[in-house]
């Protein structure tokens, strides 16, 4: 697996108390050193993303906007998003480790890649930053791929729906964007009726659980509509968006799953495509010592290790809603 991953994301500090602060990182390290499985992992530094391939995605007065902001030493982006010395350069980083990772997958270096990356994307517009975003990372590889004439999955497991790739992909039908994620909670979009437009009709899927739902949900979830999706929808590539604030100990949601249930759902994901096609990116994912055990038991489940510090977990609410979505999509 290559780890894409460096120390500059650190330099990303949006204050003091903030929840996307840059202990998020150093505690996934932790969790690929405790993984057991260390000497699989290739680890590189991150390239930053072109002016050109940001642009696929994100307006030039987005782009100027926050390259003007970062010329002031920072400020303040949205009541949620804010940007330091540091952010721009680091947000660029992260914007390029999907772009680098494609390039060593097609080249046969490593069967599959993690972007241990920060500031996180998914809420990031074509025109907007926000939730504690500032480029959305995984779009922006996405449309590279598209530009090539490629079919892209996407499927985000953050607590939070990726309002911003959703949008950047709402009327395309080469990409299949499917989230699972809580309702009702920030930023208040992902209903089961938000399925996309035009020639994009179709190509939305959305998963919206309540509080508490567990790792069986998801799993029925991935089941009976995850699976079936990217099945049909047959991509060329599959790009997660790993967002381990489902975790139950996860401060700023509500959800039930743990570390086991991550090994097991990023499992089955990966699972749907061939070797050398799949990559993560890391989204949330807020309470530390949850952010170190979901990454831990991931990589340790996806590199043939036995490392699972907890179970699985089942009894959750939540399956009327996966049934009345895949009855949505039934062929």
């Amino acid at each position: 697996m290559l780890v894409l991953t460096d120390e500059r994301f650190l330099e990303h500090v949006p204050g003091g108390g903030h929840p996307e602060r840059p202990d998020r990182l150093q505690a996934v390290w932790e969790g690929f050193d405790r993984s057991g499985v260390a000497e699989g992992l290739l680890r590189e530094p991150v390239i930053p993303a072109t002016d050109e391939l940001i642009k696929k995605v994100h307006s030039t007065a987005h782009f100027e906007g926050l390259a003007a902001l970062n010329e002031q030493g920072g400020g303040k982006v949205d009541p949620d998003t804010r940007m330091s010395p540091g952010s721009w350069d680091a947000a660029r980083l992260a914007a390029g480790a999907g772009i680098q990772a494609v390039a060593a997958l097609k080249e046969k270096r490593v069967t599959q890649a993690f972007c241990a990356i920060r500031p996180p994307g998914h809420h990031a517009t074509p025109t907007q930053s926000m939730g504690f975003c500032l480029l959305n990372n995984v779009a922006i590889t996405a449309a590279a791929l598209t530009a090539e004439g490629k079919r892209v999955a996407i499927v985000d497991i953050d607590a939070h729906h990726g309002n911003g790739t959703q949008d950047v992909f709402w009327d395309d039908d080469q990409v299949l964007y499917v989230s699972c994620h809580q309702w009702p909670l920030f930023p208040g979009t992902g209903a089961i009726n938000d399925t996309g437009a035009q020639k994009g009709q179709g190509f939305t899927v959305n998963v919206p659980l309540p509080p508490q739902a567990a790792g069986d949900t998801y799993r029925a979830a991935f089941d009976e509509v995850i699976t079936p999706a990217v099945e049909r929808f047959n991509p060329d590539w599959l790009l997660i968006s790993a967002g381990f604030d489902a975790h139950r100990d996860d401060p700023l949601t509500s959800l039930g799953l743990t570390s086991g249930d991550y090994a097991d759902l990023m499992t089955r994901l990966v699972a749907l495509v061939p070797a050398y096609r799949s990559l993560i990116f890391l989204e949330g994912g807020y309470d530390l010592a949850a952010l170190t055990e979901s990454t831990a038991a991931t990589v340790s489940a996806l590199l043939g290790g036995s490392y699972q510090p907890e179970k699985a977990t089942s009894a959750g609410p939540g399956l009327a809603v996966v049934q009345q979505v895949a009855e949505r999509f039934k062929p």
